[in-house]
């Protein structure tokens, strides 16, 4: 697997951001922004009990419906190939994959330079008997290109083409032909996108460029009709995700001057046809840039605030005036893609699962909010039954837990490959 989600710097596109582009995508397609209406989704995941997750640099999947489930790696072999990431799903099960080459960067080649000639591979891959088919082989553009989201049909797709110079995204067919851009250049580096319910609508979020920070957008799959949703040099807007009815467009607003880690945010939502945006937290009360784990295994990446079948949100709720363990530190450069220190005496507080109605404003708490406990990763099943998440405590790595979607009947499913932590899980067909 490629590392996990990084904090974003805004507005400059740097390191993080091209980590981040290349795993946006799973964050959105996994979580079911995938190619089809509403209605079959839901009729195709009613009864799912299966989850992706990664642990140890690799994907798991694990049937969550078993008394004492075993875990099973995703297992997919082709030549060269270091690292494995799920991206999104066809709608006959099979899974939209991005392999990486080894890196290209590294010790005296610095990482805008060589990043991006580190060569990539899409593919359609079956999670189960390892089959594989490579796509985008047709017209390649550059050494480093990703798959951003899988299009109504199964027939196209919108993929990054990314370059030491920046990023564009583009609507292919499956082999990489009829190349058109979706977006185009001076734009800021795009990623984070996201269909509506039925496949009609794109939202994604741009970063930069210079002065902008990261501004939400919708257009058609083609990239037309654009619409701007949301920008303010000062607030980061980022990773919008459509309700389910398509009218609105949740997403969360990090305050990075104030918070150069970008640890916490509030959530809003706003018309998908453009208008007012509305705050439905305070406070930067929801966890955004997530880091955990101990000195020595440390991890992170950001949290996505997901909807429910009903209209209400769910995510990681901020106890006021949490202070995370792992502490950015603002007065060197990050060179790591991380830039944070250890320092546990100096964390408090913690964060856990909330159920938010943006109607109404009126928050429910689904796990209890105790101190020096960081539930995170909230991902409910599209039918709205079961929610899976992390939970880790001060110091550890995290676990996969799940429970019922009103707070009861909470289990641990795993602890990791050799207990080294669970990940960014996310329900399979």
């Amino acid at each position: 697997m490629v590392p996990s989600y990084p904090f974003l710097s805004a507005p400059a596109l740097t390191r993080r951001a091209w980590f981040h582009s290349s795993l946006a995508a799973s964050a959105a397609c996994l979580a079911g922004c995938s190619s089809f209406a509403v209605e079959d989704r839901l009729k195709r995941h009613r009864g799912a009990t299966r989850l992706f997750y990664t642990s140890a640099g690799r994907t798991w999947w694990i049937d969550a419906n078993q008394a004492q489930p075993t875990p099973k790696a995703l297992e997919f072999q082709a030549t060269d190939q270091v690292t494995w990431q799920p991206t999104g799903f066809f709608r006959d099960g099979r899974v939209l994959m991005l392999s990486m080459e080894a890196r290209q960067d590294g010790p005296g080649r610095p990482f805008d330079q060589y990043y991006t000639l580190t060569k990539t591979h899409i593919w359609r891959g079956h999670p189960e008997t390892g089959a594989l088919e490579e796509l985008a082989t047709h017209d390649r553009m550059a050494v480093f290109e990703t798959p951003a989201l899988l299009l109504p049909g199964d027939e196209r797709m919108l993929i990054q083409v990314a370059k030491p110079s920046g990023g564009k995204i583009y609507n292919v067919r499956l082999d990489g032909s009829d190349a058109h851009e979706f977006t185009r250049d001076g734009d800021g580096f795009p990623y984070g996108l996201s269909a509506s319910p039925d496949g009609r609508r794109i939202a994604f979020h741009t970063a930069g460029p210079s002065p902008h920070s990261y501004r939400i957008w919708t257009a058609d799959p083609d990239g037309g009709r654009r619409v701007l949703i949301a920008a303010d040099e000062a607030h980061l807007f980022f990773a919008p995700m459509w309700s389910p009815d398509g009218r609105q467009l949740l997403f969360q607003d990090c305050r990075h001057h104030e918070d150069a880690g970008h640890d916490w945010a509030d959530l809003c939502i706003a018309s998908a046809e453009g208008g007012a945006v509305q705050r439905i937290t305070e406070d930067q009360g929801a966890w955004f840039g997530a880091t955990y784990g101990p000195a020595n295994r440390k991890g992170g990446g950001s949290n996505v605030p997901q909807w429910m079948p009903d209209g209400t949100v769910v995510f990681a709720a901020r106890i006021p005036g949490s202070r995370v363990p792992w502490a950015y530190q603002t007065q060197r450069a990050d060179t790591d893609h991380f830039n944070r220190e250890f320092l546990p005496a100096e964390s408090r507080g913690g964060t856990y699962v909330c159920r938010l109605d943006p109607r109404t404003g009126k928050q429910t708490p689904l796990t209890p909010a105790e101190a020096g406990r960081w539930d995170f990763r909230v991902t409910p099943t599209s039918d709205g039954r079961l929610i899976a998440f992390c939970r880790c405590r001060t110091g550890e790595s995290p676990s996969l837990w799940i429970q019922n979607a009103d707070g009861t009947g909470a289990r641990e499913l795993s602890r990791g490959f050799e207990g080294t932590g669970a990940d960014h899980p996310r329900w399979l067909p």
